[in-house]
């Protein structure tokens, strides 16, 4: 007997160590002790895993780090890891205990006190609710949450016990198991990329459901903007201002989630992007993709077509009937368009059109313009002629949009590409096929300057319907057909030689007046020689004059005091002779009268001897049949001869 209970006290003995043993657990410095009471007389009425008031179970209350006692076999433990949260992750907290969530709901409700989930008897009392918690686990969260009470999620690693049917169906504990990504699971960072600025379009899985006329939600709608435009002098821009100014501080940028549905928020698109910056979003609840920020630079404008706001209301006036230009803030497309400047709006609520504000200039031809591509469709102009020659015309037209007047152009094309395209392209090519079916092909060459301007102006007065001002039209270049090259070229060759010979014929010009002032230049010494010559004989020659003319005068002046002393004479001579021969006259009448006329020739002729002193015989004596009468006579006659010659001789 002794040998028997000596052997059942060592089996008691070792029994007992083995208990006590089995009993102490060492929880490490990031684990906390799960226990588990197998046996307990009171028995669980609530519809939670976990016993709070000793019953059998897994126990509220942790085995905090250190060395613990529990009895065994009446409590196990079980060791877990704290939940511990890296840097660039978030923790999704998934609650298995508390009260179900209501009809739609698919989050719990968050109170202040409910801290970071380490604390079940206060989340209890709080009212905490199953299913996914509202707010995160921030990165670098240490914290011992109970396992079984709550699941922690992140990117890397998953924590706590899945007891929910549906997810131990699921498999593994991760983010795939509920649809999701790991990439999720990470703080959400809105930075710009290396080609443009972005935002942050957000839209929320939860929440009450949208308006009737909205597609995105807005906290507390457009109310502001009503306000604003009821008072007095209000501007555009003052409009524009209060649409962008964000309301996400109501929210903390939606990672306040039950902020954001006690402030109003609603499920679905957001009003409101998020701006630079890194942020702890719940995937469950929130998702958010970059967008391109709205950025309009110096020389263009950005026309906003609003897709939301307050029900349209057109300012343009009844004249124009191209849709609503509308006051900022409501549906259509506002009347003030964006200057430059960067915009964080939303662009699946509000569209923008930019629009060139410099003189654009687009190209007909196979290069496009570098500054823009609105003319990559534009290709060279195709006519035919009156004769039926085909050209291609590679043409350039500048235009220019106000900034003022962009939004009715948007409005009446619904873009810049649109304008060019369908309104640009159709006027000035049909423009310049018409004129050049008008035209004989040579006529459209040489008048090329004329069909420029005509284009300039038809054009011009066709863009100004839509509010388009025409800064030029150039033609470029013209592509001929090579028939009609051919003979232009022809012609121009045959135009070149010609000028080739006028040119020619000048340079032989030139060349003979060359050689005219050469000659002239040698002969330069000789010729001052003779004009000195010249001079001279001019001046003896005038001399000469000179003196003939003194002569001629004297002797002018002496004839005729000469001639009027002989006249006066001669006068007196001829009276006397006239006197005396009248006298004579008489007396010969009278002797013939008297004696006849015979005897008185007889006595005439020997009063002329008498008087002349002639001589009787004759020095030849002529002797015929009339006597010696005739003799006579005859010698009286040369006798007259002789004094007539002498007295004319003396004259």
């Amino acid at each position: 007997m002794s040998v028997l209970l000596e052997s059942l006290l060592v089996v008691a003995a070792a029994l007992a160590l083995y208990v006590v043993l089995r009993s102490f657990v060492v929880i490490g410095p990031a684990e906390v002790g799960l226990v588990i009471k197998r046996v307990s007389r009171q028995h669980n009425t609530t519809d939670t895993p976990i016993a709070f008031a000793g019953e059998a179970g897994w126990q509220a209350e942790l085995l905090m780090p250190g060395v613990r006692f529990k009895l065994w076999p009446t409590y196990a433990v079980v060791r877990y890891p704290w939940v511990q949260v890296p840097a660039g992750e978030i923790g999704v907290v998934i609650s298995q205990i508390g009260e179900p969530l209501p009809t739609g709901a698919k989050s719990a409700a968050y109170r202040p006190e409910f801290g970071n989930f380490t604390n079940l008897r206060a989340f209890l009392a709080g009212g905490g609710q199953k299913g996914v918690q509202r707010p995160v686990l921030p990165p670098g969260t240490l914290a011992p949450i109970h396992p079984v009470a709550f699941l922690v999620i992140t990117a890397t690693k998953s924590y706590g016990l899945p007891v929910d049917p549906q997810i131990v169906a699921r498999g593994p504990l991760e983010p795939a198991s509920f649809g999701l990504r790991g990439e999720q699971f990470r703080v959400t960072v809105i930075a710009p990329n290396n080609t443009q600025d972005v935002v942050g379009i957000v839209t929320t899985l939860e929440g009450p459901p949208l308006g009737p006329a909205d597609i995105a939600c807005r906290i507390g709608g457009f109310s502001d903007i009503e306000a604003l435009e009821k008072q007095v002098g209000i501007s555009d821009s003052e409009l524009i201002e209060a649409l962008l100014g964000k309301k996400n501080e109501l929210h903390n940028n939606y990672q306040d989630f039950q902020a954001f549905l006690d402030n109003g928020g609603r499920i679905g698109l957001q009003h409101d992007p998020l701006l630079y910056g890194a942020y702890l979003l719940n995937p469950f609840l929130v998702r958010v993709e970059p967008a391109p920020m709205l950025v309009v630079n110096q020389g263009e404008v950005a026309v906003i077509k609003g897709y939301v706001g307050l029900p349209t209301l057109d300012t343009s006036g009844p004249e124009f009937k191209f849709g609503s230009i509308v006051q900022p803030g409501h549906r259509g497309i506002w009347r003030e368009a964006l200057r430059t400047g960067k915009y964080p709006m939303n662009p699946r609520i509000y569209a923008a059109e930019k629009v060139p504000t410099f003189i654009l200039t687009l190209n007909w031809a196979e290069a496009n313009s570098v500054a823009h591509n609105l003319d990559a469709q534009l290709s060279p102009i195709e006519g035919k002629s009156r004769e039926g020659f085909i050209f291609k015309i590679d043409l350039q037209v500048q235009i220019h949009v106000p900034d003022t007047k962009a939004p009715k152009v948007i409005s009446m094309v619904g873009s810049m590409q649109n304008l060019v395209n369908e309104v640009l392209q159709a006027a000035v090519g049909n423009h310049f096929r018409n004129t050049l079916q008008g035209l004989e092909a040579v006529r459209f060459i040489e008048t090329r300057d004329q069909v420029q301007a005509a284009a300039l102006e038809a054009i011009s007065r066709y863009l100004a319907a839509y509010e388009v001002e025409t800064r030029g039209v150039y033609i470029q270049d013209v592509t001929f057909p090579q028939e009609l090259v051919a003979v232009l070229t022809r012609r121009e060759i045959a135009n070149q030689e010609k000028a080739t010979f006028e040119q020619q014929k000048d340079a032989q010009t030139v060349r003979v007046d060359l050689e005219k002032a050469r000659g002239t230049a040698d002969m330069q010494a000789e010729l001052a020689k003779a004009q000195v010559s010249v001079d001279i004989n001019r001046a003896r020659a005038n001399a000469r004059k000179a003196e003939a003319d003194g002569e001629a005068a004297y002797v002018r002046v002496t004839g005729e005091a000469e001639g009027s002393r002989r006249r006066a004479i001669g006068l007196g001579d001829a009276a006397a002779v006239e006197a005396l021969g009248l006298a004579k006259a008489k007396g010969y009448q009278a002797q013939v009268e008297s004696l006849g006329s015979t005897p008185t020739a007889a006595v005439a002729i020997a009063n002329a001897l008498s008087e002349g002193n002639l001589d009787v015989m004759p020095e030849v004596l002529v002797t015929g049949g009339g006597g010696a009468l005739e003799g006579l006579a005859a010698t009286f006659m040369r006798s007259l001869n002789g004094n007539s010659q002498a007295k004319a001789s003396e004259k």
